[in-house]
């Protein structure tokens, strides 16, 4: 075989071993038996240890020297495996099989502590896997500023900078549109009752296959904090259950489900290759996002959901459609960043990425998070954190030592504004069939347009293949006031 054919195959294997990883990871959260953590730890870090010197081994450099791809299939294989090779090279390997083993006990740690409400649980867990993601970032980022580093695994080229600028510019429209919310006084529909669990799960199967997921090639289970995980012929989701909630099981589910038709739906002449995932998390992210908003909260398909519910549920405290509607989107200063409404999301986001900045720095330790978390919720929302899993121990992010990763979810919904409007323009009357729970037109469009792609486009020439634009925060932003002017009559 040709270098660049030997390159491919070696990767190949590779990405195996990383899917074997994944499995593991998504057993853990899963089944894993309680008292199986320590062993599962080890079993992390000696499969890090063994992806990461296949990554980093001489035979891929040797290769990678020898290589001259040709097709364009070649180009962006070759691409991808030179930068997990400079990657990998950069970090020895006792450090990456560290992390793996520190952050699995670290996970399991946050969800004992989350559980009890107590941080300091959690706080010696936490401090090991900052300093090691510090350790890391000093040897990723070419910039000097660590966090461009950490960054850089999610959203390649993308600088701290540049999130900062974004966010800027967004901020003051989101205010500004929470602000003349806030000042309408409207009453808001507010949903009781008990929901069963089993009910909720049983529908949550049938609105996933409703947004074709292919449960041939996937799952859906239950855990503290949803997920999807694997790719290909194996892509696995979770989903959450509240008695007192349905919403959070069934929106958490669309949501995963976007992520897991981009990965099913990729091409299958990609399938075990670098080109056989999702290109970054902002792209990602625009799947779910989309899928779970601007399908999944749209009038036309709370329509089809509202009879859903009562046809599983009975008659519950919600009167007609609209005020269905109106339930499902409204805006509140809640705690919880996953069940946040489209107004206020992404200041959830600015808030974690403000801290993460500072705790990359050293400018902010991990005994001092709680007290400055707590200080900027009170400062973007108004409200006092009573409890430590409404505030610093309700995400997993930190625990698996995903620094960098939540600038990822508003690039998700900014990319996933660009494409909406796009796909409007493209189909006329798109909405329709969401009344009757029929959105193959538009999971179509996002197939063709950004899933079967894989990794193949760099994401901003992704983005602009598929809108014929460069990416923007206009799109998004003109649709939460189109669709919230709505809503609150403004």
């Amino acid at each position: 075989m040709d270098a660049i054919d030997q390159l491919i195959n070696y990767n190949r294997t590779t990405g195996l071993l990383q899917s074997v990883a994944g499995r593991n990871a998504w057993d853990q959260e899963t089944m894993m038996p309680s008292k199986s953590g320590n062993s599962r730890a080890m079993e992390m870090g000696a499969l890090e240890e063994v992806i990461h010197e296949r990554k980093k081994n001489s035979k891929v450099g040797k290769l990678l020297e020898e290589a001259k791809p040709k097709t364009t299939f070649q180009k962006r294989a070759y691409t991808l495996i030179k930068r997990d090779f400079d990657r990998a090279v950069a970090i020895p390997s006792k450090l990456a099989s560290n992390l793996a083993a520190t952050t699995s006990l670290a996970q399991m740690a946050w969800q004992k502590a989350r559980q009890n409400n107590n941080f300091s649980e959690f706080s010696p867990h936490l401090k090991k896997v900052i300093d090691l993601k510090r350790e890391e970032a000093s040897l990723l980022s070419p910039s000097g500023d660590l966090y461009d580093g950490l960054i850089n695994d999610y959203e390649f080229g993308t600088t701290k900078n540049e999130i900062v600028s974004i966010f800027a510019d967004m901020k003051p429209r989101l205010l500004d549109l929470r602000q003349r919310i806030s000042e309408k006084k409207l009453s808001k529909p507010v949903l009781k009752g008990d929901f069963d669990s089993q009910k909720q799960l049983k529908l949550a199967h049938e609105i996933a296959k409703t947004f074709s997921y292919d449960f041939n090639r996937g799952r859906i289970d239950t855990v503290t904090h949803p997920f999807c995980s694997g790719g290909g012929d194996d892509v696995r989701i979770t989903t959450r259950v509240d008695s007192k909630d349905p919403f959070n099981c069934l929106y958490s589910t669309i949501h995963e489900v976007g992520h897991a038709c981009y990965e099913q739906n990729v091409s299958s002449d990609f399938l075990h290759s670098p080109l056989g995932s999702g290109v970054s998390l902002g792209i990602h992210e625009s799947q779910s996002r989309i899928f779970e908003n601007q399908i999944g909260r749209s009038r036309q398909f709370t329509k089809w959901l509202f009879k859903k519910m009562k046809n599983y549920f009975g008659e519950f405290d919600i009167n007609d459609e609209e005020e269905f509607y109106r339930l499902v989107n409204k805006v509140e200063t809640g705690f919880i960043r996953t069940e946040a409404d489209e107004v206020h999301y992404n200041l959830h986001i600015m808030l974690r990425f403000e801290l993460e900045v500072e705790v990359i720095a050293r400018n902010l330790e991990v005994p001092d998070l709680p007290e400055a978390w707590n200080t900027k919720f009170k400062d973007y929302f108004g409200r006092d954190i009573e409890k430590s899993s409404d505030g610093i121990l309700q995400d997993v992010h930190w625990s698996i030592g995903a620094f960098g990763y939540f600038p990822t979810y508003t690039l998700g919904n900014l990319n996933a504004g660009c494409l909406f409007e796009k796909m409007r323009k493209d189909i006329p009357r798109l909405e329709d069939q969401f009344e009757i729970g029929d959105v193959t037109l538009a999971t179509t469009w996002l197939t063709e347009n950004i899933h079967k792609h894989g990794s193949l486009y760099e994401p901003a020439d992704l983005i602009k293949k598929a809108t014929g634009k460069n990416f923007t925060p206009e799109p998004f932003l003109n649709y939460l006031d189109e669709k919230f002017s709505d809503l609150y009559e403004l």
